[in-house]
């Protein structure tokens, strides 16, 4: 296997693949990325079966898509979209596995899975593997403007699924909810006595499905920028910039302040700063009072950078 790197890959190559920074621990540290997938859920089923008799907690971190995308070989050719295309078919795959083998422990209805990314999409993240240009029709964000890296809603509004078999009936929901509030929201659920101070917020009605409203805002970040979202309404200060990174995806640097309802315009094209002036002075009040102490100047006097 040879992986051509775009950009930013280019230091030790382990498996004739390029990758970011340098490896220690030589032979025995090598690993070949076509059999991660299987060796990921040979020990996700071996995590479960060792502890089906009492209550356990697993994080199972899928590597697809992430770069570098290499699938197994039996998955190659599975799509029309290249590595990436055939990675997201591995990934779905390794889901299976673990439902199926629940399911055969006979813990399946006793589980509750939750299923999530940890930012938006991508398609050339480092390496000349095809996806932009396989990408064909297909929008990965789902017509969201934006992707990973970015402040709009392509980066920051996320793929979230709970799933309890006989516990959880399927809803689409609105719910406005955060990933670190699963933390306290789980933490309910069993009881368990939280530390005192956490960001961290107790919806599990939402995440169940059995209420539709959570939170009323939250502060979203992007590699260090930050903006703002209350109700169907986000914030983005005007940060400087440029206006794409390396990847293509389009990072939110406005260079002006941008008013968005992504309710009315999920593709956040409309700015409506100019037409919303005393909503937007009151957003721009509720966001710098959360984010005190993490920005030393008022955005008017010098615009975040």
């Amino acid at each position: 296997l040879k992986m051509q790197w775009a950009h930013g890959h280019n230091n030790s190559i382990v498996n004739g693949i390029p990758r970011i920074g340098y490896m220690k621990g030589g032979q025995k540290a090598r690993w070949k990325d076509e059999d991660m997938a299987d060796y990921f859920v040979d020990k996700v089923k071996n995590f479960v079966t060792e502890h089906k008799n009492a209550p356990f907690f697993l994080y199972y971190g899928l590597h697809e898509p992430h770069v570098p995308r290499a699938p197994h070989q039996r998955f190659v050719g599975k799509t029309t979209m290249g590595p990436r295309g055939d990675a997201i078919v591995e990934a779905d795959w390794c889901v299976g596995e673990l439902l199926a083998h629940l399911k055969k422990e006979g813990l399946l209805e006793k589980t509750l899975i939750i299923f999530s990314s940890d930012n938006g999409p991508v398609l050339n993240d480092g390496y000349k593997d095809g996806a932009p240009e396989l990408a064909g029709d297909h929008l990965p964000a789902g017509g969201l403007r934006g992707g990973k890296y970015s402040l709009f809603d392509g980066g920051t509004h996320i793929p979230l699924f709970v799933y309890w078999k006989g516990k959880i009936q399927p809803v689409v929901s609105d719910a406005l909810v955060c990933q670190v509030d699963i933390l306290a929201s789980l933490g309910s659920m069993i009881h368990a006595d939280l530390p005192e101070g956490l960001d961290s917020r107790n919806y599990l009605d939402a995440f169940f499905g059995k209420e539709q409203t959570a939170r009323k805002d939250v502060v979203l970040e992007a590699q260090g920028r930050m903006a703002y979202r209350s109700g169907d309404w986000i914030m983005m200060p005007p940060y400087k910039g440029s206006e794409r990174n390396l990847t293509g995806n389009e990072l939110g640097n406005l260079g002006e302040y941008g008013l968005f309802n992504v309710k009315a315009d999920r593709t956040q094209y409309q700015n409506m700063a100019a037409q919303q002036l005393e909503l937007l002075d009151s957003l721009k009040q509720n966001f710098f009072a959360e984010v005190d102490g993490y920005y030393r100047s008022e955005v008017e006097e010098e615009p975040l950078k």
